[in-house]
């Protein structure tokens, strides 16, 4: 039987991170946890699940996946955060095609379905959610910015069963996740040489909720639908925003140093 490495990264996730371990417990032969010293007991309930816990300051999302992958013992990884959870379907489907497709493939796409505000949501700008989450490590590793993803270098299968995320408590949660993830993205931008405009802060914002609550029919899902849609259109004023003061600071330091 191929062994797989189960490798996740964490940082005050105690309220989701036990569901996640008790989805890949029965099957993993290996979980890897590396945590940015977290300030709640994320690591209390992690070390009962596994002892190759390790505490490591934060240099960013995919410096920090790809040396969480680094620690795998085994060729076959696969990568999950830590508000997420293994469907048994899913377990089962990984376990076989991983034997039966003897090497033909280096990852695996694997679709994501999100419960968020009581309900799963089906359409808008979450759906379809995929990406490739197991592969073989000699052939792939993350790479971008704020939303590194996997890439490898051959061929590449795809899994028919979910894996599900659990991504916020409440509304505030959303937020402070918008905020921080706001300033990341800001702060890419700049250093990829993006310049603010006043087109992308005006029409970027309104043409996202469009995009998501009417073209992708996020009205199907309700009330959290109109939420997931007018928090998209948030972050993206809101990042642009950021881009702008970040503009603005830039050059009044650069103004001062002549």
């Amino acid at each position: 039987m191929v062994e797989i490495s189960v490798c996740m990264i964490t940082f005050n996730n105690s309220r989701t991170v036990e569901k996640t371990l008790k989805s890949v417990l029965p099957w993993a032969h290996e979980i890897i946890v590396v945590d940015s010293f977290s300030k709640d007991n994320t690591p209390e309930i992690v070390k009962k699940y596994t002892d190759n816990f390790e505490q490591r300051a934060w240099p960013g999302f995919r410096d920090q996946y790809n040396y969480c992958i680094s620690k795998a013992k085994n060729e076959w990884v696969i990568f999950i955060d830590a508000d997420e959870e293994i469907s048994p379907e899913l377990a089962r489907e990984i376990m076989q095609r991983v034997e039966t497709d003897s090497g033909k493939y280096d990852g695996y796409i694997i679709h994501r379905r999100t419960f968020y505000l009581g309900r799963w949501i089906m359409h808008g700008g979450w759906v379809p959610d995929y990406e490739i989450r197991l592969f073989k490590k000699s052939k792939g590793s993350f790479e971008g910015g704020l939303h590194a993803k996997v890439v490898v270098q051959d061929k590449v299968g795809t899994l028919k069963n979910f894996y599900f995320h659990y991504n916020y408590k409440d509304v505030s949660d959303q937020i402070d996740t918008i905020n921080n993830y706001s300033d990341t993205a800001a702060k890419d931008m700049l250093a990829g040489g993006r310049k603010f405009s006043f087109i992308d802060l005006i029409f970027r914002p309104p043409f996202r909720f469009i995009k998501e609550y009417l073209i992708k029919r996020g009205f199907m899902d309700g009330m959290p639908g109109f939420v997931i849609a007018v928090s998209t259109a948030y972050y993206v004023f809101i990042k642009y925003a950021k881009l702008w003061e970040l503009q603005k600071d830039l050059k009044e330091r650069n103004k001062s140093e002549k």
